[in-house]
């Protein structure tokens, strides 16, 4: 998976305002490997100052832990701030594989950790978690409150995360987002009906989908890659379907106890974008 840079879009579709903090598309700790889950936190920032005083921080990282620190930043008002469209340190170590910095979107929302929620700002936490689920083919149960999946957290304070995924599901099945799918369904679960049949000697945009989705999974070693001009983002912009992206397919197949011919089809496309 590239860097994440539809993340303002997605933000948007929420109603809330949005600022794309300079330089966002590029930031991250290398691009962001797959989007398994969402992680919520708070600032634990300063009580006073502004509607999103943790910015700097949680964009350029602190002493002991260099930034971008989250995706998204969320102020007291219901300003979404899009942070970075990469990697984060957001949550390490993570008691789950689906939350971890590899695997999951970060929302970091201003509170010092004590202060009560302001309704707008809770609002557009929730709306943003569900346009997240939405668009990366999530259910409302892969919304997580830090301290769910970080024995040593305590955030986001006070929210009641039962009642908090009831509202997510609830926005994710009742307002699909304009050109979306409809309610119950995905992003991944219209978009895999409309792929066509990848197959040795393509050369198209739906091989860079293949060659994204089998780095997302863990199916490309560094050897593929070795030899590659630009190394792994080289590999992964390449749009033609050769002998070797074959062999890997059949990997992915047998790993998922497909009939392996290297052909990426109805069979192959759901586990590969994993819906």
């Amino acid at each position: 998976m590239p860097f994440l840079t539809q993340l303002a879009d997605v933000a948007r579709r929420t109603g809330h305002p949005v600022t794309e903090v300079s330089g966002w598309r590029g930031r991250g700790h290398g691009p962001q490997p797959e989007v398994q889950g969402i992680v919520c936190h708070h600032t634990a920032g300063p009580a006073g100052g502004g509607d999103y005083p943790s910015l700097a921080v949680v964009r350029d990282g602190r002493p002991d832990l260099e930034g971008p620190l989250s995706h998204f930043g969320l102020g007291r008002s219901g300003h979404i701030y899009v942070i970075a469209a990469g990697r984060c340190w957001h949550n390490a170590p993570s008691t789950s594989a689906f939350h971890d910095n590899s695997s999951s979107i970060g929302i970091e929302a201003e509170n010092d950790g004590s202060q009560p929620w302001p309704a707008e700002q809770l609002d557009a936490y929730r709306k943003l978690c569900a346009e997240l689920c939405r668009e990366f083919g999530l259910p409302a149960s892969r919304v997580k409150a830090h301290r769910e999946v970080n024995t040593s957290k305590p955030d986001p304070h006070s929210i009641d995360m039962t009642d908090f995924r009831a509202a997510v599901a609830a926005l994710v099945g009742d307002t699909p987002a304009p050109g979306g799918p409809g309610p119950g369904g995905s992003w991944t679960e219209d978009i895999v009906k409309q792929l066509p049949l990848v197959r040795l000697g393509d050369d198209n945009f739906d091989v860079k989908t293949v060659r994204g989705c089998l780095f997302a999974r863990g199916h490309v070693p560094p050897a593929a890659y070795a030899q590659v001009a630009d190394g792994l983002e080289g590999w992964l912009t390449s749009t033609l379907c050769d002998d070797q992206l074959v062999e890997l397919v059949r990997g992915f197949q047998q790993a998922e106890g497909l009939e392996a011919d290297g052909e990426v089809g109805p069979l192959t496309w759901p586990p590969l974008l994993r819906i």
